[in-house]
């Protein structure tokens, strides 16, 4: 039976990691083993517990919680299941904007980008991907679209953020990922995968390129958004790549061309 524990006081400390800790204080850099994220959703949240994650405690709007939460609570067991008056609820920033259903969960250790490579043959590479809606958006196409892995330069948005799992409809959950260091390319060289950086440039090749169809284990590299790749990635690529374009459009959002990408270079 789910533990249900009533909330009457928005200031209840069982509600910080929900109501007033940040995306930095959950990851709790000096205290990894204690570090949290919050999955919302109860796709977002069956599809962490699918991954093996540990949920810690629930904030629960009291109609999911014998209805379209059901699933999700009970398989936390009997973690807390918090629930509250909506004119509680609404207190916590974003709130009305969930499905209603929050999970406070341990975060996993990460593999090494190694591990990630090893049987990897087409893996996107996130450099400096800074809004996480981008970035889940991202995972998701890579999910769905035939890429083995997502790995992210220091600097990117991390893919637990909240906003990013939930536009990733939990596949940050399903494929695998890590953050990479910061002499990325000679881990990826390494590994043996040749590197494609999407951007524009004089000697850019089209996606559609039958030549970059057949690398055995590549990784398409994708910018920031505004500026894209640093010029010097781009230069130490093996490849540079673009995305053809009709009507005067210069580009794409960094997660419509990765769509594109991960599906004219998924492994044949």
């Amino acid at each position: 039976m789910p533990n249900i524990i009533e909330i009457a006081d928005f200031h209840a400390p069982e509600l910080d990691p929900f109501a007033r800790l940040t995306e930095a204080q959950l990851m709790n850099r000096f205290d990894p083993a204690n570090a949290m994220f919050i999955a919302e959703s109860p796709k977002v949240i069956c599809r962490a517990l699918d991954a093996g994650c540990v949920p810690v405690s629930i904030l629960a709007e009291r109609k999911l919680i014998a209805g379209e939460g059901l699933e999700a609570i009970e398989r936390c067991g009997d973690v807390p299941v918090y629930t509250a008056p909506m004119d509680i609820l609404t207190q916590i920033t974003g709130y009305k904007l969930t499905r209603g259903l929050l999970c406070a969960m341990r975060r996993p250790p990460l593999p090494t980008p190694e591990q990630v490579l090893k049987n990897a043959r087409r893996v996107a590479i996130l450099e400096e991907v800074m809004n996480p809606t981008n970035v889940g958006a991202i995972f998701r196409s890579a999910a769905a679209l035939g890429m083995d892995a997502v790995l992210l330069t220091p600097g990117s948005s991390d893919p637990l953020y909240r906003r990013s799992a939930r536009v990733s409809m939990g596949t940050v959950f399903q494929i695998p990922w890590t953050f990479l260091p910061h002499n990325w390319l000679e881990v990826l060289k390494a590994q043996g995968f040749e590197t494609a950086a999407m951007a524009l440039s004089d000697d850019s090749v089209s996606v559609e390129d039958p030549k970059l169809k057949a690398i055995e284990k590549l990784a398409i590299v994708l910018g920031t958004e505004g500026d894209g790749l640093a010029e010097s990635t781009v230069t130490a690529c093996d490849h540079t790549v673009k995305i053809p374009m009709y009507h005067g459009v210069d580009s794409l959002n960094v997660a419509a061309a990765s769509a594109v990408a991960f599906w004219e270079l998924r492994a044949r």
